[in-house]
């Protein structure tokens, strides 16, 4: 019986789901083998390694993943993040330049740069990135809460206020 890569990599998806990451990572690998220029396959293996704790192979496999799909938004935002959990600033802001360059209405690109800018301590560039992020999407709650403790950084009294009353009007 020949291996195939959709059953492997649906069977590393359930091994993955009960947190049998070795196993589900070996699968991926196989199916890989089979099919290696199938950016999902890549993008599952990265998702793993990160649930796994691996997250410079992680970076890796999303990083293969964003090279055959760089306008597909889910790779990218994974990938973003990986990079932003290692600190890797430079990275997080070209992957996100590069992905809003085919969809500007993408809040969460704006809610990393937001981060990485904010974690930079640049907090007028990071209050920018949060407002555009809480512009596209005014439900965006990760957005909104980056927004108003970066009004704080900044002194911004009136608008940490009202974004404290919008929380509060959101969390009813």
């Amino acid at each position: 019986m020949t291996e195939r890569s959709d059953t492997l990599n649906n069977q590393a998806i359930i091994l993955a789901s009960d947190g049998a990451y070795t196993e589900a990572i070996a699968c991926f690998k196989r199916a890989i083998v089979i099919d290696k220029e199938n950016y999902l396959l890549w993008y599952n293996l990265g998702v793993t390694y990160r649930d796994a704790g691996n997250l410079s192979d992680a970076e890796h496999a999303l990083e293969t993943a964003y090279g055959m799909v760089p306008a597909n938004e889910e790779v990218a935002e994974t990938f973003a993040t990986i990079c932003l959990m290692q600190k890797k600033f430079q990275k997080v802001e070209q992957i996100c330049v590069e992905v809003l360059d085919y969809n500007p209405l993408n809040s969460h690109l704006w809610n990393l740069l937001g981060v990485t800018a904010f974690q930079n301590e640049e907090y007028e560039e990071a209050s920018s990135y949060f407002e555009q992020a809480v512009s596209i999407n005014p439900y965006y709650m990760d957005a909104i809460y980056n927004l108003r403790d970066t009004y704080s950084m900044l002194h911004n009294t009136s608008g940490e206020a009202a974004l404290t009353a919008r929380i509060q009007e959101l969390d009813k």
